[in-house]
């Protein structure tokens, strides 16, 4: 994969009848449809299609939020969204469009003789009972779009002050870039899919100061200065708003940050320590927040738009074995067991079994990871497979694996491996470890090769002889990993040994 298209960890994601459930069902998206139904007799609306304040306060009304000391603003929200996303349509009314085409209006909340045009329900609407369930999604992304544009368009309460003393709209004295807050707002939400991604459970939230510092904090610095954190504070101060924004669409699950939190930080002008440990306490405080199944979706089509590699488990079914095995070893292990299932169910056993068998025979760098891969996934396979496995029997590369599977499940005839068989396929099954390892599997590994060379006397002697193209590579990591000064020794001048021979 190229440099400039990143890869990132897959995720699962629900049908898309569900996701489709879920946009249906997020606050703002069923209050625009909702509103877009009570349009059906026609609604009169502003220049820009807003809605009217008599009739804002009849809708309102609809959305029973009456009551509610944000309702107006909610209701006039979700009007816009039924804007945005053609779930009502602006039909202009002629005597008030100006001779140039433009029609006459002064912006939010407009008197009802400001009337410029009337709201229908539109096409859209109809797909969201007599459509497919991706027709509801792109109905939805294209209003979660809208709604990612107002989370990252300045506050309007610093507009609406800067408009009242100069009469003109003023970008620099806001300390605002449009270009630059929708780019720091794509990284947030693309550092969040990969937390999300990485995460042990789709439900882990992300506090919020460690989200922030995520985006701020160099990865290099140990501790972060003062001006750093300051930086973090504003910023997560900045994404508790953005929030905000995104939750009633349903991009993300967010607890925001605490009210009183925010008076002590700004009268004791102290900042997040977000590179510090965080109790429980202050973790519900400083807020966290998680994208929902619905975002995860969003977020990921965003990325393969920019670009991205961002597999789904599934997107694999299709693709040939030599595909599927090369992309396994870097899955989460539950996720590389969903993918292999539904490869599997794709394919009868036979068929699937002679397929991995033969994507993962080679001699390259990645077929030893890729025959861990196929052993793996073939541990899935049902015994009607046997035919294919027992093909492979005397192949140098496939014979110790097709053993195993044999073995494990209890089949009887399984001739006895050769001495050079199982050395090869110890070193074949190192070396797949080793290039799979990570820092937290040293240990794992150290444990591996000493168990190896306390069962086998002379381990060395013989496995420097073994004719694989990763023999002297995996001897010198044994070399590195083994405890035993002696042993590790032993294994340094195996691997010179098989150097030389190799070299020769």
């Amino acid at each position: 994969m190229s440099a400039d298209r990143p890869t990132l960890p897959p995720v699962r994601l629900l049908s898309e009848a569900e996701l489709a459930r879920d946009a249906l069902s997020a606050p703002l998206m069923s209050r625009a449809v909702r509103l877009a139904r009570w349009a059906e007799r026609g609604v009169p609306v502003g220049a820009g299609g807003e809605i009217l304040h008599d009739a804002l306060a009849a809708a309102t009304e609809h959305l029973g939020l009456t009551a509610d000391e944000d309702g107006l603003a909610c209701t006039a929200e979700a009007w816009q969204l039924a804007v945005d996303t053609g779930l009502v349509e602006i039909e202009e009314t002629e005597e008030t469009a100006d001779a140039d085409g433009t029609t006459a209006g002064d912006g939010a909340g407009p008197a009802d003789d400001a009337a410029v045009g009337t709201a229908t329900p539109g096409e859209e609407l109809a797909l969201l009972t007599s459509g497919s369930p991706q027709d509801v999604l792109d109905i939805w992304l294209s209003g979660m779009e809208t709604v990612l544009a107002d989370a990252a368009a300045p506050d309007l309460a610093d507009l609406a002050d800067q408009l009242a003393e100069g009469g003109e709209l003023d970008l620099d004295a806001l300390d605002w870039n449009p270009e630059e807050e929708a780019e720091l707002l794509d990284g947030i939400l693309g550092n969040l899919y990969l937390l999300t991604a990485l995460a042990e459970s789709p439900d882990q939230s992300i506090p919020l100061p460690a989200l922030a510092a995520s985006m701020i904090v160099p990865d290099d610095m140990d501790e972060p200065t003062d001006d750093v954190l300051e930086e973090v504070s504003e910023a997560m101060m900045r994404l508790d708003d953005q929030f905000r924004v995104l939750e009633p669409i349903g991009l993300v699950a967010y607890r925001p940050v605490d009210e009183a939190l925010i008076e002590e930080l700004d009268e004791e002008s102290e900042t997040v320590r977000a590179a510090e440990p965080l109790t429980d306490e202050d973790v519900s405080r400083y807020g966290l927040v998680r994208l929902t199944p619905l975002g995860v979706y969003a977020v990921r089509a965003r990325l393969l738009d920019a670009g991205a590699d961002a597999p789904a488990v599934g997107d694999l079914t299709g693709k040939g074995a030599d595909v599927l095995l090369d992309a396994l070893p870097d899955y989460p292990e539950a996720y590389a067991q969903a993918e292999s299932e539904q490869w599997l169910a794709a394919r009868t056993p036979l068929d699937a079994a002679r397929e991995l068998l033969g994507a993962a025979r080679g001699d390259d760098e990645g077929a030893p990871r890729r025959r861990l891969a196929a052993q793996q996934t073939l541990s899935l396979v049902a015994p009607d497979a046997e035919a294919a496995l027992r093909e492979v029997l005397d192949d140098r590369q496939l014979g110790g694996l097709a053993r195993v599977w044999l073995a494990e499940r209890g089949l009887p005839g399984i001739p006895e491996p050769s001495q050079d068989m199982i050395f090869w396929l110890t070193v074949d099954t190192i070396a797949a470890q080793l290039a799979g390892a990570d820092e937290g599997a040293e240990a794992e590994l150290r444990d591996l090769v000493q168990g190896l060379t306390e069962q086998h006397s002379g381990f060395f002697d013989a496995a420097w002889r073994v004719d694989h193209p990763a023999t002297a590579d995996v001897l010198e990591a044994m070399g590195r990993l083994h405890p035993d000064k002696k042993a590790a020794k032993e294994a340094r001048k195996a691997a010179f040994k098989a150097r030389s021979r190799q070299s020769n």
